[in-house]
């Protein structure tokens, strides 16, 4: 395969990446695509330490559900609330979610 076509593959697999969104919408799925939005920027929005022992799950009636890898992460998340949230609205506008509800349950890749 010619390096030529592989390039070709990658901006393709952008594409249809950035589609996901606009997908789920168009299904009634709204939640869904924002929570997808969220899943996409949540390293960038929140930092790298952070998100390496949290992660976004999914999002129900606006409040974005996250797992945090021990009930300290848990906690520091809580207290890191406002922050968080702002930090997702900088990131993400209107399909920031209005509130964050934390749980321990995530396991980082290792």
């Amino acid at each position: 395969m010619s390096r030529r076509g592989s390039g070709r593959r990658k901006s393709e697999l952008r594409a249809v990446r950035g589609l996901v969104g606009s997908v789920l919408e168009d299904l009634g799925l709204g939640e869904v695509a924002r929570a997808a939005r969220v899943s996409e920027h949540w390293a960038e929005a929140v930092g790298p330490e952070v998100a390496s022992h949290s992660r976004p799950e999914g999002m129900r009636n606006g409040v974005l559900e996250i797992s945090a890898d021990s009930s300290v992460w848990c906690q520091h998340l809580q207290m890191n609330r406002p922050r968080l949230l702002a930090a997702l609205r900088e990131r993400l506008g209107e399909d920031a979610p209005e509130d964050l509800r934390f749980r321990v349950g995530y396991s980082p890749p290792a």
